[in-house]
């Protein structure tokens, strides 16, 4: 059974960092990656990683301030985000899914595991 357990979450200034951290269990290779969700909102996939090989996506909306990165020996993601602002207030949800034609996306459909998400507070 697949468990995804987020933490790192919290309050910042703008211009502030967060690095959250996702424990996955019972998951191997496919793609994995952080989603963002506002309130009434889908989730947005801000960054994707293919376990496999190890490419990345981002979003252009957090392009060039947040990485995505795996230690696979702890079977553990992170989101190191830096730059933070205001808009990027959400609550922060890990995910594992399948490749879609041999490629990860940033569909949430095609995410079939979800953490309970941390949330992250960007004050102005």
């Amino acid at each position: 059974q697949v468990q995804l357990v987020e933490s790192g979450g919290g309050s910042v200034q703008a211009g502030g960092s967060l690095r959250l951290s996702c424990a996955a269990s019972g998951y191997g290779d496919g793609c994995m990656a952080w989603f963002r969700q506002a309130p009434g909102k889908n989730p947005e996939g801000v960054a994707i990683m293919d376990t496999g090989v190890g490419t990345t996506y981002y979003s252009d909306s957090v392009l060039g301030r947040f990485t995505i990165s795996r230690v696979s020996a702890k079977n553990t993601l992170y989101l190191q985000m830096n730059s933070l602002k205001p808009e990027d207030t959400g609550r922060y949800i890990c995910a594992a899914g399948r490749r879609v034609d041999y490629r990860c996306t940033s569909s949430y459909p095609d995410f079939g595991y979800w953490g309970q998400g941390t949330q992250v507070t960007v004050s102005s």
